[in-house]
């Protein structure tokens, strides 16, 4: 699966507000798609950048022997996954998915997540 089609398929998912595969060694997004004007995806997709490289310096100081399967915030309104891509061409991105937490299963959509990015040929 190509990113255009990874990006739309992540949007199928119930309450899907914003989608985007990210670089994590720059920020940058290869590519977003969303619904929502309150949701810069863009901004989302650095900052985000933040979160997956301060967990793996922690990691590397814990001297964990693991790796990242996702990361999950939740916010009042909205559940925002971050799925590290594992894949031989995935090193160093990440898939980014905003959700309606009204909207959404929790479980079901990391499920989905997982499939898609899975399915990933970057």
């Amino acid at each position: 699966m190509n990113v255009d089609a990874a990006l739309k398929e992540a949007m199928s998912i119930d309450g899907a507000i914003g989608a985007a595969l990210v670089d994590y060694t720059s920020g940058m997004a290869l590519g977003t798609l969303g619904t929502s004007k309150d949701l810069d995806l863009t901004v989302a997709a650095a900052g985000n950048t933040e979160v997956v490289r301060a967990k793996a310096r922690t990691m590397e100081m814990l001297k964990m022997n693991d790796a990242i399967e996702d990361i999950l915030i939740t916010l009042g309104k909205q559940y925002h996954l971050i799925r590290p891509l594992t894949g031989r061409n995935g090193g160093g991105l990440f898939m980014y998915l905003a959700l309606d937490k009204a909207r959404s299963n929790l479980a079901m959509s990391r499920h989905q997540l997982r499939a898609i990015s899975d399915d990933l040929d970057v």
